[in-house]
């Protein structure tokens, strides 16, 4: 009996995450609106109610695709930042490969243009705040902790650092030149670089963007 019931429940998982790999490459190629369900389902030479038993309707189906997709970004920066011996170099490693793997064509459509539009912001912000974002507000604790970076309120430096990898992330994908990736990698290196601790303690100041010249010469 229960190896009845345990060869069952491997069967429907068999079936789910098939399911989800077949969404996923007809949304990434095609986007959300452009599939349909008769479609996925005969892909597998499933019925549509094997889809709604697994998932319940499209939407969730789909919420299933953005969430799958977000962990494996995350798992990917885990894995570069934690190659790095240094917190700091791994922050800056874990951002560069985010920038790589949501850039890419099979993701971005699904995680970063679909998925605000079909779930939500507030939900598809929950999701990303499950992935990426938790691990960058992870990291940014251990240099705080570590005086690496100045004690912070961290939840808008999160914010705002993860919405301009977002951005980038999508302006990368229609990139025509593969020098424009490490274009955006030196661009964030030197935004991270300014929330740097000096030996001294205070922030490391930066030139003023656009003035050039003493004072004198401005005047």
């Amino acid at each position: 009996m229960g190896a009845t019931t345990s060869s069952k429940a491997r069967q429907r998982e068999a079936t789910r995450q098939a399911l989800i790999t077949t969404a996923r490459a007809l949304f990434s190629r095609r986007g959300y609106a452009e599939v349909g369900l008769n479609e996925i389902a005969r892909e597998l030479a499933l019925t549509k109610g094997a889809l709604y038993h697994h998932f319940g309707s499209k939407a969730g189906l789909f919420r299933a695709v953005v969430r799958q997709a977000q962990e494996e970004v995350a798992d990917r920066v885990v894995a570069a930042a934690e190659r790095q011996g240094d917190p700091w170099e791994g922050l800056l490693a874990g951002c560069r490969e985010f920038l790589v793997a949501s850039s890419a064509p099979e993701v971005r459509r699904v995680m970063l243009v679909d998925g605000p539009a079909v779930l939500g912001w507030e939900e598809w912000r929950a999701l990303d705040e499950e992935s990426s974002a938790r691990h960058l507000d992870e990291v940014l604790d251990q240099l705080m902790t570590a005086r690496v970076i100045d004690q912070q309120p961290r939840e808008p430096l999160v914010r705002l650092l993860s919405g301009a990898m977002n951005e980038a992330a999508l302006w990368l994908a229609r990139a025509d030149s593969p020098a424009q990736l490490e274009e955006t990698v030196a661009a964030l290196r030197r935004l991270l670089g300014s929330l740097r601790s000096s030996p001294g303690g205070s922030p490391t100041r930066q030139p003023p963007v656009g003035r050039t010249g003493s004072a004198e010469q401005r005047a």
